[in-house]
């Protein structure tokens, strides 16, 4: 029995070091800086995705636009489908706590957590980033902050734009439908758009290359990290312009549309990601959708 002890605890320190390594903030920050330093690409969640209960929760679908978003406001929507309050009303409240406190995050931390607790973070932490400024909170704050990154990861999806011109069609939406090619009922994780071999496609937001890669399914791939829990995916590429771990800007020429992977014609897959889970990219747009019989995949 005891021969058996120091064994029993060699797995016992092991599994601790496992546990710190991949579930706790500062496991996620040495595998990030260690992903930095050796240039290779880290599997760490985000560091907000350690707050609220320890994780960042995928939000409940956003209800649907009466009109466009203008860009300035886009906070101001991500908070107002997590308060379920209007728009229009939190948009002059933020910025006002925001002129008030020196950042965005801070009014958002204002918002959720209360104005004394934002200026205690303000003076606390070492940047007015919202992962910095809710390390300054104490823990019995991590409900509210749980609630001011669902914000700020919906404010960044309101944010994004549009990957090809207004004008292509939609020839396949989001949800469980026949698959065209396999077969069964699947979840269709993004929106198909009818784009022609070529097209150039371009970054919906600024972001880090995660992905940009080939497979036999998507084809040539790229997915976008915006932050935040905001992710974007574009599948089924002719010819990728960028490379993993490159830093794009919003707008920027990313790829050419194309049918590489298993699809039924040229077109562009476009996928965004929350907390890494699906949502249907129409919820963050405002115009009608116009669909069209095309190629899908």
């Amino acid at each position: 029995m005891k021969e058996r002890l120091p064994l029993l605890e060699l797995f016992l320190s092991g599994l601790c070091l496992w546990a710190a390594w991949y579930h706790t903030p500062a496991g996620a920050l040495v595998r990030t800086a260690g992903a930095f330093i050796f240039g290779t690409r880290s599997t760490a969640r985000p560091l907000l995705a350690y707050f609220g209960a320890g994780t960042l929760v995928p939000p409940r679908p956003p209800p649907p636009l009466a009109g466009p978003v203008p860009p300035a406001q886009a906070l101001a929507y991500g908070t107002a489908a997590v308060l379920e309050e209007s728009a229009v009303e939190l948009a002059p409240r933020l910025r006002m706590l925001s002129q008030r406190l020196g950042s965005d995050d801070a009014a958002l931390l204002a918002i959720f957590c209360g104005e004394d607790a934002a200026r205690f973070a303000v003076d606390e932490a070492r940047s007015m980033a919202l992962d910095d400024l809710a390390r300054a909170l104490p823990p019995r704050s991590e409900a509210c902050i749980a609630r001011a990154a669902q914000a700020a990861m919906l404010g960044g999806a309101y944010a994004l734009g549009w990957p090809l011109p207004e004008t292509v069609l939609i020839t396949s939406p989001f949800g469980v439908r026949e698959h065209p090619l396999i077969g069964g009922r699947r979840l269709h994780a993004g929106i198909d758009l009818g784009a022609s071999a070529g097209t150039a496609v371009r970054a919906v937001a600024a972001g880090v290359v995660r992905r940009a890669s080939s497979d036999g399914i998507n084809g040539r791939i790229l997915v976008l990290d915006h932050g935040r829990g905001v992710v974007t995916t574009y599948c089924h590429n002719e010819a990728l312009l960028v490379r993993d771990g490159q830093h794009v800007e919003r707008g920027q020429v990313i790829a050419r549309s194309g049918s590489s992977g298993l699809t039924t014609g040229p077109h562009l897959h476009y996928q965004i990601d929350l907390a890494g889970e699906p949502v249907d990219p129409l919820r963050f747009r405002a115009h009608a959708p116009k669909f069209a019989a095309g190629a899908t995949d």
